[in-house]
């Protein structure tokens, strides 16, 4: 489906992707015309969803991170859909995951310090419907992070 040029395209575009057209063209070793179709192919296909600004939500002062786990009530059949509905409304949520196995969902929520936490958890996190466990396990480092895929 790629080929090297398509390849070396999205290399240089995920290594900078504020980088201008005609920069991007040339790490690319093609012509921005050519770049700037290719890019327009992959996007057309759903290969290349878009750019996107990175923040990082410690330097903004957010110094807890927390993957809290859930196994869900499914008894009740409308449990995942309720859960996810009401786990998308909460602002401190940044990454909701479903699984199959005994953890139903993951969900990674921030927050300023462990009060804030505390709070987040009492009125937010244990309001969240069809909730028969949760286990919570605090994040203490990052030791490797990518975003990037080996093209």
């Amino acid at each position: 489906m790629l080929d090297d040029l398509d390849r070396r395209l999205l290399r240089q575009l995920q290594a900078d992707p504020g980088q201008s057209m005609a920069a991007l063209a040339d790490r690319a070793a093609t012509t921005p015309s050519v770049a700037s179709r290719r890019l327009a192919r992959l996007r057309a296909a759903g290969v290349l969803r878009g750019t996107r600004a990175v923040i990082d939500w410690r330097a903004l002062g957010w110094s807890v991170e927390v993957s809290l786990r859930f196994t869900l009530d499914k008894t009740q059949p409308d449990a995942f859909d309720a859960f996810l509905a009401a786990a998308r409304a909460v602002p401190e949520v940044l990454e909701i995951q479903t699984f199959l196995g005994s953890v139903d969902a993951r969900l990674a929520v921030i927050a300023r310090d462990m009060a804030h936490y505390q709070r987040i958890y009492r009125e937010r996190i244990l309001t969240l419907p069809h909730i028969a466990d949760i286990e919570a396990l605090m994040h203490v480092a990052r030791l490797e992070e990518r975003e990037a895929l080996p093209l």
